[in-house]
């Protein structure tokens, strides 16, 4: 009688599901069995988005796609061209989940909850099955005569896998890899990558609520300059152009301990000269108006009067009374606002972070592990991660698609 053939997946997050789910579609003979150490599943997947599950990016162009992944980059280009954020909505549309694409190419289920993508996945392993196994955090592995034996924290084990798929995710404690640090494997340390910065000390935080749909955020001292939509809170900033700063600028950041100073371009132009040529244009249009109640640029006009007053422009003065060195001033403090950041903010249950496995030590044509034989990894357990927009969903579909299949 043929024996078959045994496939772990450890980690019932996007990546473990779906790599549990093209492991066993492509191998049906083959037993699948998903470990996951908690007793809940896909908790991201449930409030990724606001609880409607950003799924994946609605661009189809690999090389400007591997543009939003700080780490990993160019190197994707193989995985994406093996599993694409289109082979990703045909997947879910084909099994039960319609997909809408809203303007800024994040891609949703029609429904607007994450429970329709974690109903597809439930569904999908049920239906194939896998079998799945909770409360099972993984201790340690053990090769012995080319089978893998699994050790759980309970004590228990699970002996004679062929292949094992590691999708256990990103941690930000360094000790969660300590298991895939002592099979030989390196290990960059973990660092938060999407957070928001503080500033408990800036009188702007006095605004929150305010949304300026795009602005330039420069980190000063780094090479970090990111665009798109900011949005001043309660602690400070966040928004698209805050969290592509954090991401790209992570290990920057980490090393400054989030004490540093970003600089805000509140009206997305850096030609000086020509701001500052409107802005006479509109004095001379309107020299009678005070400069606190008629702003000269299509700002929110809270944020128009707090920045006024940072100038020092009296509240009292017309647009004629201001003078060309004032304007100037003006102008300067729009395009380069100065910041101070002490802190950041981290979205709890959403977390993500850069580091893990070292890409040096992964086939990132196949997921293999190079250091030792029939290991797989899938999803952030590796040192990949994205700016937001579904970005880290898709190298989880990619991932979790491309272990499954070679495993």
């Amino acid at each position: 009688m043929e024996v078959k053939k045994k496939i772990a997946v450890l980690g019932g997050g996007a990546a473990g599901f779906f790599a549990a789910i093209s492991a066993k579609t492509h191998h049906p003979e083959a037993e699948v069995i998903l470990f996951e150490k908690t007793c809940n599943v896909l908790a991201k997947v449930k409030v990724s988005g606001g609880g409607r599950c950003n799924v994946t990016n609605g661009n189809t162009d690999i090389n400007s796609l591997c543009l939003a992944y700080p780490r990993g980059g160019k190197k994707l280009k193989k995985i994406l061209h093996q599993f694409s954020t289109q082979d990703t909505k045909t997947w879910f549309e084909k099994h039960g989940v319609p997909l809408k694409t809203e303007a800024d190419q994040r891609v949703f289920p029609v429904s607007n909850q994450s429970q329709s993508i974690i109903d597809c996945l439930m569904e999908a392993i049920e239906k194939l099955g896998v079998r799945l196994k909770y409360s099972s955090h993984i201790k340690s592995l053990t090769l012995l005569d080319e089978k893998w034996i699994l050790q759980f924290n309970n004590d228990i084990k699970h002996k004679s896998f062929d292949a094992v798929i590691v999708a256990t995710g990103g941690s930000p404690k360094l000790k969660s890899f300590d298991w895939l640090n002592n099979l030989g494997h390196k290990i960059v340390p973990p660092v938060p990558s999407l957070f928001t910065f503080n500033m408990p000390k800036e009188p702007i935080t006095a605004l929150m609520g305010i949304a300026v749909e795009e602005a330039q955020v420069k980190i000063i001292g780094t090479k970090i300059r990111t665009q798109g939509a900011l949005l001043i809170t309660h602690w400070g900033m966040s928004g698209p152009a805050i969290l592509k700063a954090s991401s790209f600028g992570a290990r920057a950041l980490s090393d400054k301990k989030y004490q540093f100073e970003a600089q805000v371009n509140w009206l997305n132009e850096s030609n000086t000269e020509l701001l500052f040529e409107k802005l006479q244009a509109f004095i001379e249009i309107n020299p009678q108006k005070k400069v606190i109640n008629h702003k000269a640029f299509p700002l929110p006009q809270r944020l128009w009067k707090h920045l006024v007053v940072t100038c020092d422009i009296p509240v009292s003065r017309s647009w004629k009374e201001l003078g060309k060195k004032k304007s100037r001033q003006l102008i300067t403090l729009l395009t380069q606002h100065k910041l101070k950041v002490a802190g950041k903010t981290t979205f709890k249950e959403e977390f993500v972070t850069c580091g893990g496995v070292s890409l040096a030590d992964v086939d990132l044509n196949t997921l293999k592990s190079k250091v030792v034989p029939n290991l797989y990894f899938a999803g952030e357990v590796i040192d990949v991660d994205a700016i937001t927009g579904g970005y880290n969903f898709q190298v989880a579909w990619s991932t979790g698609f491309i272990a499954g299949k070679l495993a």
